[in-house]
């Protein structure tokens, strides 16, 4: 019998993996502030919690404003932004961070400012510290004041603690002293920052507004696609360990870091990212559509029907669509218009849960046997009622097939993910998950078949992974200080 479900309702459509910031950052344009603002909408998907834009105009210095809701309910109007002159700004969109769940103060949205004796400096950063906690008791200890639960914040207090007499210096100083993953935009009145950690986990790209040759403005990005909503050219990303220094005469490049072997976050290419950006070279919707072409050859089934779950899983069961010969269809439609600012007023309303935000096309479904294509499964809760509405609509057979490996392990990287006991593929086999979520079959794409998906033709190097696929493999490039300190077990070498 299928499993019941969980007593307390799940917020619709909740059952995801959440990356939990977007950062932008631009200089030498004219009414800046707008720029950031388009470019935090391209990098929505990335935060949808809160965001903030920090300027710099040289008659009313640094000026920041910061705002619970998206982007398009904030930074779209006059009054403001015309609280944001100046040529250069960054901004940033959030979730949650690590330090601050479930907190809803203004206080921990960034980009977080100090004022050091050479000027001001601003700071955007994502993904997650994972020795902050420590860094924090040291800080404190040592005189710090800290005005946030963010561990982004550490990085202020470590650039004021250093003695170096520039900010990029500085900035230099506090990094090495941080473990983690973290990409970081950062602004002073003249110069835009970008740096990227030694493993480069977190993406980071470099953009130019106007001719290349020419003078111009410059960006920073989480993603491609928010280069492209402005109109600016991709130059390249930046790279693993690497800090770029940009002012008005140009870029500077510096490797203030031991070198490292890339290990770059392999669910950017699954979920996180925009399929419409460009990860590494590679189209990140041409890399899930090839997920879904070998999910398909390592899980075939006879079906009438490859359907995706809206709209993640649309890449992935076009792939598998082709690969197996199967005819792709939308059996589920998206409400696009369905928010968060949809505030479920009553009980009857919540417990409708993935209805608000899908709904079955039941003139295709009914009798058929339908493949369904989804991006991962996290607590299984979402897939048990997309089942209840594919069977409701009166569905044959429901074959779920993911186009990602097991999700097995909580991520520390940036990631918003259940401690490990709530993560089903953490407590259940396949088959085990399969009777969970109540469908004829289940089975995930493996790790091999997921990196020959993103051009590892060999798979997946046992010895020396290319990529950061802890969620997967248990294997954490970087060992999560603050939570074995709270008692969290690793892998054991195998």
């Amino acid at each position: 019998m299928p499993a019941q479900l969980p007593r307390h309702p799940f917020e619709p459509l909740d059952d995801k993996l959440k990356e939990e910031c977007g950062i932008f950052g631009v200089l030498g344009v004219a009414d800046a502030a707008n720029f950031v603002a388009l470019g935090l909408h391209a990098l929505q998907h990335r935060g949808q919690e809160a965001g903030g834009i920090v300027t710099f105009d040289p008659e009313s210095g640094f000026n920041s404003a910061r705002r619970f809701g998206y982007v398009r309910d904030n930074f779209t109007k006059a009054d403001v932004m015309a609280t944001l002159p100046g040529s250069i700004a960054i901004g940033h969109v959030r979730y949650s961070t690590a330090g601050s769940k479930g907190s809803t103060a203004i206080r921990d949205v960034q980009p977080f400012f100090g004022e050091f004796a050479m000027g001001g400096c601003a700071v955007a950063h994502n993904g997650n510290i994972t020795n902050a906690n420590q860094l924090r008791r040291d800080l404190i200890e040592r005189g710090s004041i800290f005005q946030s639960n963010s561990d982004s914040e550490c990085i202020i207090h470590l650039m004021a603690r250093s003695m170096q007499r520039t900010i990029p210096e500085r900035m230099k100083d506090a990094l090495r002293m941080v473990e983690g993953a973290f990409s970081v935009v950062a602004m002073t009145r003249t110069k835009l920052i970008g740096v990227r950690d030694a493993l480069g986990v977190r993406p980071l790209v470099l953009g130019k507004i106007g001719p290349r040759e020419a003078e111009g403005g410059w960006c920073l990005a989480s993603e491609t696609c928010a280069l492209d909503i402005i109109g600016a050219e991709f130059i390249r990303e930046v790279e693993p360990g690497e800090m770029v220094v940009i002012d008005s005469r140009g870029l500077e490049s510096f490797h203030p870091f031991e070198r490292a072997a890339s290990r770059f976050c392999i669910f950017e290419h699954v979920y996180f990212s925009r399929p419409d950006s460009i990860l590494g070279g590679r189209s990140v919707y041409e890399t899930r559509r090839q997920i879904g072409v070998e999910l398909a050859k390592e899980a075939p089934v006879e079906a009438d029907l490859v359907c995706p779950v809206p709209d993640s899983g649309t890449p992935a069961a076009i792939g598998y669509s082709q690969q197996s010969g199967i005819p792709y269809a939308m059996g589920i439609i998206r409400n696009q218009y369905m928010g968060r600012t949809f505030i479920e007023p009553t009980e009857q309303i919540r417990n409708m849960g993935v209805r608000l935000k899908l709904n079955v096309n039941r003139a295709l479904i009914r009798g058929k046997r339908v493949i369904l294509v989804d991006d991962s499964v996290v607590r299984g809760t979402t897939s048990i009622k997309i089942r209840e509405m594919i069977m409701e609509a009166g569905a044959a057979e429901v074959h779920f097939r993911i186009a990602s490996p097991p999700t097995a392990w909580p991520c520390f990287y940036g990631v918003d993910t259940p401690e490990r006991a709530k993560l089903l593929a953490a407590t259940m086999t396949e088959d085990e998950m399969r009777d969970f979520i109540g469908v004829d079959s289940l089975k995930f794409i493996s790790l091999d078949g997921l990196y020959r998906a993103v051009g590892e033709a060999k798979g997946r190097n046992a010895r020396s992974p290319k990529y950061c696929d802890a969620c997967f493999s248990g294997e954490y490039p970087v060992a999560p200080a603050d939570m074995i300190e709270r008692g969290f077990t690793m892998k054991a070498a195998e």
